[in-house]
């Protein structure tokens, strides 16, 4: 059979010079070899440190125009790398397909690329045979590595600088800084001498403080919050201080606290806060749903600026329940009205109203409290509370209906020590609230109780494995359980406490098929948390919960158990969560019941 070709020769080598131009730039796998006499650390430095070998480890494939740009790009990272090794007279050769990468032009490059080797020869490691820096603060912690015979590493000269400037910068001379430096090789000996001389310039305290940036909100509450010491020595912990207390606010979406580069009269540091504020107004909204406890769902709107002093509104509802064979519907209207730096830069003032129903199997609800407090903000991981508060409630149980109003006297403490606040890898959290409360009709006078311990750990870089553990303690002393606010007593069973069981299957047995909450709780989970190298994580789960009839575990009152599996895959906002979990123990063990649950953020 015959075929007639429809193109022109001038066609047809315009066809073939745009597959040879797309052949060039076309995607290509790459090998990557890195020879020399390296020891075991070194080249694991290298590896580490290259381009190319990340590029080789990358599922992304790039064009052989891209390789060439990282090849040469190579040279200088691989040098820094031994330089921070302490080799200064080395010998570095990168060949794409036997052809040095330093020789290609990236306008012209080879059509495909798939293999590139790297020679070293890395020569003697140097050592510092002079290591001084001076004149140094009272208590300067050099680098143990800045020392005489110690390899001389780039690093360590870098760290030995900045814990000497940081050093004088603590003690109040703002403007320390490196003055002169003599760092010479000694190819014949392979050492390095090293010689850094340091100016720590006066003693400054703090000058006034400026505001720049600010729109809507006022100056002096930006002074108030920042809460800058002026006319005290000069100190960094203080200038970050004040930065943390304003983005703390959640007004500002940055906040730069900026020295004045020269020194002011009477050898003060005038000091600039260029802040830009975030739009006022913000919303979002939430979702989770089991098997059992049906759909909840949950939104917020919040002004971060209500007045002009980074005075915050956060109004949220939440409805729980829907669909669910938890009873009715439970709903929450509540309203927070948060003023920083009131008593002083670190204490807040807070007044808060709510309004609850929670319609559940085994009680019914409806309360309305109001209150006011404050919150002592110690840290960035450390908060207290203290506050005063009234609450009006209507109940129903099986010792039947009541109408109580109570006077709360709010206390707490907040340790939050993790990485992540919806994944955590590492660190503790802890929770403890502590409730006195005054019977004014209906109830009896008490103290409720309860505590929240999470400890995390991460294992392995490649594929972590998070342990995460979890204990809840709650009491209630007082009242016993005919006169004790049904609301106020704990029940076991569901998401957030032991998962696989129904929720609030457990509490105290009256008898007659009649459930109610006890005075005390014990709740334990472990999560065994799997990442894989993608978005996919697998978990594996036990929890256990207790309920007893007295204010204080004592073992008379009953356990149950469950355990499961779960998926994770991560996003931006935090883990989407699916756990599947059986009862092991309890009331309702059964081999054939499961609970399916869904939501963002780990379980706890």
């Amino acid at each position: 059979m015959m075929s007639k070709s429809w193109l022109s020769g001038r066609s047809r080598k315009a066809i073939a010079a745009a597959l040879a131009i797309f052949l060039a730039q076309a995607a290509v796998a790459l090998d990557v070899t890195i020879e020399g006499a390296l020891d075991e650390n070194l080249r694991t430095e290298l590896e580490g440190g290259s381009l190319l070998v990340e590029q080789s480890q990358s599922e992304t494939e790039v064009s052989s125009q891209e390789l060439v740009s990282i090849a040469q790009a190579d040279y200088k990272r691989l040098l820094a790398v031994l330089y921070d090794s302490g080799y200064y007279g080395a010998i570095i050769r990168i060949a794409l397909d036997g052809r040095e990468a330093a020789s290609i032009k990236s306008v012209s490059p080879p059509r495909s690329v798939s293999r590139a080797v790297i020679s070293i020869t890395p020569g003697s490691q140097f050592r510092f045979g002079k290591a001084e820096i001076a004149p140094l603060a009272k208590g300067t912690k050099v680098p143990e590595g800045f020392r005489l015979g110690e390899t001389a590493q780039l690093s360590v000269l870098r760290d030995a600088v900045s814990a000497g400037v940081g050093a004088w910068r603590d003690q109040g001379h703002a403007k320390a800084k490196l003055q002169s430096q003599k760092v010479t090789a000694r190819h014949g000996d392979k050492t390095i001498n090293a010689t850094l001389r340091l100016d720590p310039g006066p003693r400054l305290r703090f000058g006034d403080l400026k505001v720049a940036g600010n729109t809507a909100v006022r100056t002096e509450r930006i002074l108030e919050i920042a809460g800058l010491p002026v006319g005290t020595v000069y100190s960094p912990k203080e200038l970050e201080d004040a930065a943390a207390r304003l983005r703390r606010t959640g007004t500002f979406s940055s906040v730069a606290m900026i020295e004045a580069d020269e020194i002011g009269p009477g050898d003060t540091l005038a000091v600039t806060a260029r802040v830009a504020e975030d739009k006022p107004r913000r919303f979002g909204f939430g979702g989770e749903i089991s098997t059992f406890e049906g759909l909840s769902l949950s939104a917020f709107w919040m002004h971060r600026n209500l007045f002009g002093g980074a005075e915050r509104l956060r109004v949220e509802a939440e409805i729980e329940g829907i669909g669910g064979e938890t009873g009715g519907t439970d709903f929450l209207l509540r309203g927070r009205y948060q003023r920083p730096s009131t008593f002083n830069e670190d204490t807040d003032l807070y007044v808060l109203g709510e309004i609850e129903q929670l319609d559940e199997v085994n009680f019914f609800s409806r309360q309305a409290t109001v209150g006011a407090g404050i919150e002592r903000i110690a840290s960035d991981q450390r908060r207290y509370r203290a506050g005063l508060a009234f609450r009006r409630a209507n109940t129903r149980d099986a010792f039947g209906e009541n109408n109580y109003t109570l006077m709360l006297f709010p206390l707490g403490a907040t340790f939050d020590y993790r990485d992540k606040t919806l994944d955590a890898r590492r660190g503790f959290f802890a929770n403890a609230e502590f409730t006195p409360f005054l019977a004014i009709d209906g109830a009896d006078n008490g103290l409720l109780t309860s505590l929240d311990v999470r400890h995390y750990k991460t294992f392995g870089d490649l594929r972590p494995t998070t342990i995460a553990l979890r204990g809840q303690l709650g009491s209630l002393i007082g009242p016993g359980l005919s006169v004790a606010p049904a609301d106020f007593l704990f029940y076991s069973g569901g998401g957030d406490t032991v998962r696989g069981h129904e929720y609030q299957s457990l509490g105290v047995d009256l008898g007659g098929g009649q459930t109610v909450g006890g005075r005390s709780f014990i709740g334990l989970s472990a999560e065994i948390r799997m990442r894989t190298t993608g978005n996919l994580g697998y978990v594996g789960f036990f929890d256990a919960g207790y309920i007893g009839r007295e204010a204080f575990p004592d073992g008379s009152g009953e356990w149950q158990t469950g355990a499961g599996v779960g998926l994770r895959y991560d996003t931006p906002i935090g883990p989407i969560r699916l756990d599947v979990a059986v009862p092991t123990s309890g009331d309702d063990d059964d081999e054939t019941s499961f609970q399916v649950y869904i939501g963002i953020g780990q379980a706890f």
